[in-house]
């Protein structure tokens, strides 16, 4: 079978023919060049307005890089023409197999933004002896055509976080769909400010926020007061990973402090190397971890009674009902106040504050799964550091889109795309 048959199965274009099709050596290894033309009286197809135009002369030929074959480097070699259009001048044709002045194929863009959400940039331009600034182009390509086509109706329920993605504290304002069965990215922004959070307010449309039942977010006032206005209708639901994060910050503060003042009045230094051994889970600990948690509880310790007073916390995750968890809840801000410990009270006082937004996490359990903030969250990190910190905030959103976006994509006549 020649290759020219199989570019006629797998990429045909109207009103153009393959012809030779010629191998040769490019830098060392071999690559192929595969010519096209247009039918005879075929009419070029103006770029500005769309129009079959009549034709005004031709150009030197032109190379556009396809998909590799065998690792073989392909090329369309095509000498476009100009058109003489009544309405946009004299200006080059467009032609099916690439966008504008790309030096790429859309085939071969697609191909090489499909590689690029199982590999870093850097590992897809050097696997296909390519540039990083044409796998870029091509996710970009992908983004752009993905955020065009997607469907954004239905949306019930939404996360809102922020993340630190560059030194000097730099946040991105991220907003998930967090529904049953369709977690993605849905808009991303630079700082974590409340007008910030007014932009995605604008850009999601009042009909869309107020058909919104769940929104899931952090104690971060500002977010708190925005929500406020912008879907008042919407039970907001405060992410139990943040109080949690809350609880083991406070437990870390008291511990540190007196580590420091059993060190200075010449005591026992029990509390060195204890830190993981409070900050996790009882069942997340190992033997050795489990053992000197065992022996620093027999200890009368501001941190020990921390310590008890977080692990106590998790019973009010375990109720069912709204009610029951709110007199949990005051009885547990009353002996956290109680305990005379500053960091543990400051965290009392600050849940005391929230009290109805925490209650509301019982109203949504079974609607949404909180924890799936956290989770792509998760995923984000990993777009990250697979690029090792984009230098610029447009790249780094069309990452984040290309990876948790769940975009879709157009339908090829062949899977290598």
């Amino acid at each position: 079978m020649q290759l020219k048959t199989i570019l006629n199965r797998v990429e045909r274009h109207r009103s153009f023919v393959y012809e030779e099709v010629r191998l040769y050596e490019q830098v060392g290894r071999p690559a192929l060049d595969v010519e096209l033309r247009p039918r005879a009286n075929g009419r070029p197809m103006c770029s500005g307005c769309g129009r079959r135009r009549p034709g005004y002369d031709t150009l030197s030929p032109r190379r556009f890089e396809c998909v590799p074959l065998w690792g073989i480097p392909v090329y369309f070699v095509y000498a476009m023409r100009r058109v003489d259009c009544q309405t946009c001048g004299v200006v080059v044709e467009k032609v099916p197999w690439v966008n504008g002045k790309s030096q790429a194929t859309t085939t071969y863009a697609w191909f090489l933004a499909r590689w690029a959400k199982r590999m870093s940039w850097s590992e897809v331009s050097e696997a296909f002896q390519t540039t990083w600034e044409r796998v870029f182009r091509s996710v970009e390509m992908a983004v752009t055509w993905g955020l065009a086509q997607r469907d954004l109706g239905g949306i019930r329920a939404i996360g809102i976080d922020e993340v630190l993605w560059r030194r000097g504290y730099k946040f991105l304002t991220v907003v998930y769909q967090i529904d049953a069965g369709v977690r993605r990215l849905l808009w991303v922004g630079q700082d974590r400010k409340a007008k910030t959070l007014l932009r995605f307010f604008r850009w999601f449309g009042p009909e869309r926020s107020a058909g919104l039942h769940f929104i899931c977010t952090d104690m971060w006032q500002p977010y708190l007061k925005v929500i406020a206005r912008k879907a008042a209708d919407a039970v907001q639901v405060l992410d139990r990973f943040h109080i949690m994060a809350h609880l083991s910050m406070a437990i870390d503060e008291v511990r540190a402090k007196e580590a420091k003042r059993l060190k200075a009045t010449g005591y026992e230094p029990v509390l060195t190397g204890t830190r993981f051994c409070l900050l996790k889970r009882p069942e997340n600990l190992t033997d050795s971890q489990e053992v000197k948690l065992a022996e620093l509880l027999r200890y009368n310790l501001r941190t020990v009674r921390a310590y008890l007073l977080k692990e106590d916390f998790q019973l009010f995750w375990q109720y069912v009902s709204p009610a029951w968890a709110g007199k949990f809840l005051d009885g547990w801000c009353s002996r956290a106040i109680r305990s005379r410990i500053e960091p543990m009270k400051r965290v009392a006082r600050m849940l005391r504050n929230h009290r109805p937004l925490l209650l509301n996490w019982f109203r949504a359990r079974g609607e949404i799964s909180a924890a799936a903030v956290e989770g792509l969250n998760n995923k984000l990190k990993v777009t990250t550091r697979k690029a090792y910190g984009f230098r610029t905030f447009r790249a780094l959103e069309i990452a984040l889109f290309h990876a948790l976006g769940h975009l879709p994509v157009p339908k090829f006549t062949h899977r290598s795309c």
